[in-house]
Parts: C-alpha cells; sequence; structure tokens
C-alpha cells in the first residue's frame, strides 16, 4: 500500500481537484501483488453481505462486503486515507454550513458510527463480467457519512474492455455533467459521496454527485470500495 505523506504536495494537488472536479485519482495505491490478493479474497475471504446487483435494480453484476477484521491492505489504507481527507471534509463541511466536524483520528469517527447504530463494515469488493454494470447511485448508509470516498482498480484495463468509472455532477438549475474516469491497476479515484460546495456569484451552493460504472463489453473487471463511514 502506498499512500504519499500527508505533508506531501500531491495531496495540494488532490484536494484542488476535488474542490474543482469533485473527483482526483491517485495513482499507485495499490500494487499488483495487493490488488490479486484482493482478487483472490473475492472466493476465499470471509464477507458479511454478498448483493446480486440485478436482484435489487443496481445493474447488474454482484458485490460483497467485508467483515471486520478488514484484509491488511484495507485495514492499513482506510484510516491513512481518512486521515489525509479529514481536513477537506471539514472544510467542505464548514462551507456548506453543516455544524457537525470529523474528529482527527478514523477510529474516533468509527466510535461516533457505532454509537449511531452504524456497526456494519462498508468497504466492499466488486465483480462485473461481460455485460455487468453499475446504476448510478450514492454510498450513504446512516445519518454519519464522511463525504469522500475512494474506489481503486484491482484489474489490469487489458483484462476488460467497457466498465467505465463514470461521475456525474448536478449543479442547481443546470443539466447533468458526467465525467469518464480512466484507472491503471491500483489507481485509486477519491470522488464526493453525496455532495460538495463550490462558489458561485451569489455564495456557496451545493452540487449533488453520483457515481456508477458502465457496461462492461469483454472480460471480468474487480474493483475495491472504501467507504470511511459504517453502516447501519
Amino acid at each position: 500500500m502506498s499512500l504519499p505523506p500527508a505533508s506531501d504536495e500531491r495531496w495540494i494537488e488532490v484536494s484542488n481537484t476535488l474542490n474543482r472536479d469533485g473527483f482526483s485519482v491517485l495513482p499507485g495505491v495499490l500494487d499488483s501483488h495487493q490488488c490479486k490478493e484482493l482478487i483472490e479474497s473475492y472466493d476465499h475471504c470471509r464477507f458479511r453481505s454478498t448483493i446480486n446487483m440485478a436482484r435489487y435494480g443496481f445493474g447488474s453484476g454482484e458485490y460483497k462486503y467485508f467483515s471486520y477484521p478488514l484484509p491488511p491492505a484495507l485495514t492499513e489504507l482506510r484510516p491513512q486515507a481518512y486521515d489525509r481527507l479529514v481536513g477537506l471534509a471539514n472544510d467542505w463541511y464548514a462551507a456548506m454550513g453543516k455544524p457537525d466536524r470529523f474528529p482527527a483520528a478514523h477510529s474516533d469517527f468509527l466510535k461516533r458510527c457505532h454509537d449511531a447504530g452504524q456497526t456494519r463494515p462498508t468497504p466492499l469488493i466488486l465483480k462485473y463480467g461481460s455485460g455487468d454494470y453499475n446504476t448510478l447511485h450514492q454510498d450513504i448508509y446512516g445519518d454519519n457519512v464522511f463525504p469522500l470516498q475512494m474506489a481503486i482498480l484491482l484489474s489490469d484495463p487489458a483484462d476488460f474492455d467497457g466498465g467505465e468509472f463514470v461521475l456525474t455532477e448536478q449543479r442547481p438549475r443546470q443539466q447533468s455533467r458526467a465525467n469518464v474516469v480512466q484507472l491503471a491497476q491500483g489507481d485509486a479515484v477519491i470522488f464526493a459521496v453525496r455532495e460538495r460546495p463550490v462558489r458561485g456569484t451569489k455564495g456557496v451552493y451545493r452540487v449533488q454527485h453520483r457515481h456508477g460504472v458502465s457496461r462492461l463489453h469483454r472480460g471480468s473487471r474487480f474493483t475495491v470500495g472504501v467507504i470511511f463511514h459504517d453502516a447501519a
């Protein structure tokens, strides 16, 4: 697992891009060996829940929520990424006039979630085959919501066609804007869970976000989702 130190200037670039676009790509968060281990865990790890997307109208394909303890790579990554993002999360909440603030340590934020009945882990692994896709959605899970999350591509892009990561942005009284994010194996995209503040001529307004995956045309595609709040 390779995250730049919190003091690294790359995090300034990530924050600037998140403020501008609502998403930012961070290359090489997981190496090929870690990606392979997580893909192999799909058939061997202990999960708390398996979701058939077609059954619930979420698209086509399957995903599984990890149980605690998380796999080692995610156990290390989740709090470290939270540490790098919590300052921006608090800036966003302040700009949107929300009274809540997030504690500096991820363990303290999870305690807040658990005290409110959000005790189920939310990191998940998603599996797509030919013809599968994921409809546009938001990962909320309860009243305690950290406003940023990560998705990491585990598969080699040479092993599939289609299956692009798609983000939409809805500004007030405007048509939705879509972004397609290209990732290499091990790259992470960091993005807004639900909304972010944008400064306009009349002050700050809230931009709504959704994300999904376009239809896969060939091969298979695995992704890990790192969500920082737990589920009710």
